[in-house]
């Protein structure tokens, strides 16, 4: 590596994905001649393609192997860059003795067991380090092909994978017995007038990475395959053989280094995320006011320092929320009409007028569920705890069936999906993606504008929303209904993001999909606080969070910043 890399090795290595880019640039810096010193004296490497071609001939007339198709000539859009003295451009095919696919039956889903035979997932070469535990087990109704064992010196490649994997290749050092490669991944039997880890490093750099993007076939990049001659006919920049195991060994003592500054960037990011969410824990854990004013001075003293990635910045909004619903957030007024017994009272009898003029049903008692009432957290003496079924009728939509019916879907309707709402990137709905008819009304429910909606079902339940349109909803949904005037809507919106973690959790206790029945979130605790303090206390979280983009926002600049510094030091040192 150049001088300007090694004095800004910890530039390079702390940019965003920087330890990736140095591992790219140790490959393409290898493949170019200049990662170690040449020496005159070593073979050339157009005589060592000379005698492997001779080795192959040899094969060939006593029957060991067939005789191969020629490969096509280099051609000069296929050599970006001048050559070293004594290296030769060559293709991959060229080192190759003999080449082939395994099978892939119908196996088992699970990996095989002591001696059973089994069948190489393509994750066993997927990651630079041959894995063969990534197998699954060949039924005993199958009998084994034993020409399609893996074997020690083996060069394999993934015939089929991500765009990013595909074509990966690893070297097997040692494996276990009865292990065969399925038709994903091909076998190439290098000779042995070349060293294999060279082939490998050469098939793993930014230059072979290219030319694999461009022949790959497959129409998304979730899937991209490579057929055994295009993997055959990659073109490779050849070292003598002298040459390319000093070139190996250097790779190998660069490659520990990056080890090295990827766990020691592991641990420091590690012990920042821990430190940040203690010093977060001792605002929310506050005994007292006095605890309370220690606790936020330390955090002030180092916010700099402590608030320096995307995560802690989350952490630190999450914290804010949490300060928010706990009344530590914006200071008491005397003046503000307490939500104290009266307040509860009114409550229920606005929910008494609901339910005799019809408008909700009668609500069951709230249901004593474990867990519950660790929720429950100190506030200040002019709030008071309710149930949420005591603030608002909690209901689930409906979903008209068939789904895509025309008879229901299609009109001029919003109908709003779990998707919708967990797309938002504020407090509002930005939109919606489907619209139901008038008949499709009967099998759903209708809301206003201005109405507080909750996910609660699938991987991203307990997501809050806002819709500020008229609507209705699918059964992934609920909405809070006939809400009390005592309760503003954004301040109950950033109230249930705080127990969006907490109702994952109480929903994943079930089997299958997570799945929040209603009756849970009614008897969920409710910090009500006095209804002017709800809108100071929104007005500040505003506030704060507007900050906390804002941070982010010049965090992001200065990453960016960052990278280009880093990739401009890339781009000078292969210059």
């Amino acid at each position: 590596m150049t001088a300007l890399l090694t004095d800004n090795l910890p530039l390079l290595a702390g940019a965003p994905n920087g330890i990736k880019k140095l591992r790219e640039l140790i490959l393409e810096q290898a493949v170019r001649g200049k990662l170690v010193p040449q020496d005159p004296n070593d073979e050339p490497a157009s005589e060592l393609l000379e005698r492997i071609a001779e080795e192959k001939a040899r094969l060939v007339a006593g029957g060991k192997i067939k005789k191969q198709k020629p490969l096509a000539q280099i051609d000069e859009e296929e050599t970006p860059f001048e050559l070293p003295i004594n290296w030769t451009w060559s293709r991959l095919g060229n080192l190759v003795i003999e080449s082939g696919a395994g099978w892939s039956p119908s196996c088992e889903p699970r990996p095989r067991k002591a001696n059973e035979w089994g069948v190489l997932k393509v994750s066993a070469v997927s990651w630079g380090i041959y894995q063969p535990e990534e197998n699954k087990a060949l039924p005993a109704s199958l009998e084994a092909r034993p020409e399609h064992e893996v074997a020690e010196g083996d060069f394999l490649v993934s015939r089929a994978n991500t765009a990013e994997l595909v074509a990966r290749s690893v070297v097997v050092e040692t494996t276990p017995a009865h292990l065969m490669l399925s038709d994903k991944i091909v076998r190439l039997k290098l000779t042995t007038l070349c060293e294999r880890h060279y082939a490998n490093l050469a098939n793993s750099s930014p230059l072979a990475r290219y030319y694999y993007s461009r022949v790959a076939g497959g129409t998304s990049s979730s899937m991209k395959n490579v057929s055994r001659e295009q993997i055959l006919s990659l073109p490779l920049a050849l070292p003598p053989l002298a040459e390319q195991h000093r070139i190996v060994a250097k790779v190998d003592e660069l490659m520990a280094l990056c080890d090295r500054l990827e766990a020691q960037q592991a641990d420091a990011d590690s012990a920042h995320a821990q430190l940040v969410q203690a010093l977060l824990n001792s605002l929310t854990q506050a005994s007292d006011a006095d605890d309370f004013a220690q606790s936020w001075q330390r955090l002030a003293e180092h916010f700099h320092t402590l608030f320096t990635t995307e995560s802690s910045i989350d952490a630190l909004k999450q914290t804010l929320l949490q300060l928010a619903v706990m009344g530590k957030l914006v200071p008491q007024d005397p003046s503000d009409e307490p939500a104290g017994e009266d307040l509860v009272k009114e409550l229920a009898h606005q929910r008494n007028e609901l339910r005799r003029s019809g408008r909700i049903r009668e609500s069951k008692e709230a249901i004593d569920f474990s867990g519950l009432d660790e929720m429950k957290i100190c506030i200040p003496p002019n709030w008071n705890w309710v149930r949420m079924s005591e603030i608002a009728e909690v209901v689930r939509g409906g979903s008209p069936r068939p789904a895509g019916d025309p008879q229901f879907y299609g009109g001029d309707i919003p109908f709003l999906k779990v998707a919708d709402i967990t797309a938002i990137k504020g407090k509002y709905l930005e939109g919606y993606s489907s619209t139901i008819k008038e008949a499709g009304l009967k099998k759903t429910r209708y809301i206003d504008a201005q109405t507080v909606l909750l996910t609660n079902s699938g991987a991203t339940l307990g997501v809050p929303g806002i819709c500020n349109f008229p609507a209705s909803f699918n059964d992934g949904v609920a909405a809070f209904i006939e809400k009390s005037d005592l309760v503003f809507d954004e301040y109950l919106y950033l109230y249930l993001k705080t127990l969006t973690k907490w109702f994952l959790t109480i929903a994943s206790r079930g089997q299958g999909q997570p799945n929040l029945n209603t009756d849970i979130i009614k008897s969920t605790w409710f910090a009500l606080p006095p209804l002017a303090e709800q809108h100071r206390i929104v007005a500040k979280v505003d506030q704060l969070m507007a900050l906390c983009d804002q941070l982010k926002s010049c965090l992001t600049q200065a990453r960016q910043l960052h990278e280009q510094l880093a990739s401009t030091l890339v781009e000078q040192a292969v210059a």
